[in-house]
């Protein structure tokens, strides 16, 4: 059974856009599953639907089952926070806290509840390494974050996710605005996390996206179209649509 299994789910936000069709997918657990496609195509929403996020949108119609190991998250019985601690996420964007790069990854863990300084100091050194990120500020933990380079804040930000021991990381486009070095860092990175975690990822490009999946989903307005190992989905394609866009005939 998947880490995450979605059942007929139909999402319509009230300007009338409908977002997603009808969605039947499984996502295995301790795999990279890459969602790709056009801009629009409903692979945000669902990473949205995920964690909840879409409770703070204008949602007209949301339908379906999805489930989390057994839990059906969009049940109204469902603890939200307790949610986002399990299915953690990172956007394109990366949004330091206005604090220090350790008060950046302990903040979550003291409103959670744990004040024990050494808890808290392995919990930034093991997430910081998990992140490829504890070698470059390792000697300066107490600088502001928003000194780091935006790969360096992009990597804060999935170090500030995994401190809170995730079971699923969802990444919408985590590496649209990097440098080849530092997009190298964060796949590397997730090569590693794959085996603690599932990691859902919305590639910035096809090119990412046949690089990192383990399995692959194209999303086209709304519908999935084709899914299966990566590998082989991205070199034989089964849909004449996925084939097409993979080549680059339209985007």
């Amino acid at each position: 059974m998947g880490k995450i299994k979605i059942e007929h789910l139909n999402l319509t936000y009230s300007d009338g856009k409908e977002s997603l069709r009808d969605i039947n997918l499984d996502i295995p657990p301790n795999l990279i599953t890459v969602f790709f496609g056009p801009a629009g195509g409903g692979k945000s929403s669902i990473l949205r639907v995920f964690n909840r996020l879409n409770d703070l949108a204008d949602v007209k119609l949301l339908s379906g089952k999805v489930y989390l190991d057994d839990m059906d998250i969009l049940s109204p019985k469902v603890n939200v926070i307790a949610l986002r601690r399990r299915v953690g996420m990172v956007f394109a964007r990366p949004v330091v806290l206005p604090m220090s790069i350790r008060s950046n990854l302990t903040y979550g863990l003291e409103v959670a509840g744990e004040k024990k300084a050494k808890m808290l100091d392995e919990a930034v050194e093991s997430s910081l390494k998990q992140a490829a990120l504890w070698d470059e500020v390792k000697d300066r933990l107490d600088d502001p974050a928003v000194a780091l380079s935006g790969g360096q804040q992009q990597r804060l930000c999935l170090a500030r996710s995994l401190v809170l021991k995730p079971e699923v990381i969802l990444l919408d486009e985590p590496t649209s605005g990097l440098d080849p070095i530092s997009t190298g860092k964060v796949e590397a990175s997730l090569q590693e996390l794959k085996k603690t975690y599932t990691i859902i990822l919305v590639p910035h490009s096809v090119q990412q996206a046949a690089r990192v999946a383990d399995f692959a989903v194209f999303f086209l307005q709304g519908e999935v179209i084709e899914q299966g190992l990566g590998q082989e989905l991205f070199v034989n394609p089964k849909d004449k649509r996925t084939e097409d866009y993979i080549m680059g005939k339209f985007g």
